[in-house]
């Protein structure tokens, strides 16, 4: 059975799983927004990091918008039992994703546990 939560509820969800992100890589994140929607347009995801790696990014780089890291609050809630579990996929997710801006690929993060 899915969770039911507010949209409200869910973003404070994504914070408490920012907040959980050491700081030494919250100073070290650029130009980039976290976004919360209830769902991907074509795709059943969870999350998904748009936009140009730090490792990736060169001095012709500059003048970019922001990439954007997007947390879909309607898959996770689906697929959770209770609050509980949606609270720890989401971040999951957040992790997950917040890798992919410092240019952590998913098969790595399948070796390291966060697929």
């Amino acid at each position: 059975m899915a969770v039911q939560m507010s949209m409200d509820a869910f973003e404070d969800l994504v914070a408490e799983a920012l907040d959980l992100i050491p700081p030494e890589f919250t100073r070290a994140m650029d130009n980039v927004v976290v976004l919360v929607e209830d769902r991907h347009p074509t795709q059943n995801l969870y999350g998904l990091y748009h936009g140009v790696a730090l490792t990736s990014r060169t001095s012709s780089y500059s003048g970019h918008l922001p990439d954007t890291i997007t947390i879909y609050r309607l898959p996770i809630l689906a697929h959770a039992h209770d609050e509980q579990q949606a609270r720890e996929q989401v971040a999951t997710t957040v992790i997950h994703e917040i890798a992919h801006h410092f240019g952590i690929d998913d098969d790595r993060l399948d070796e390291l546990g966060w697929a």
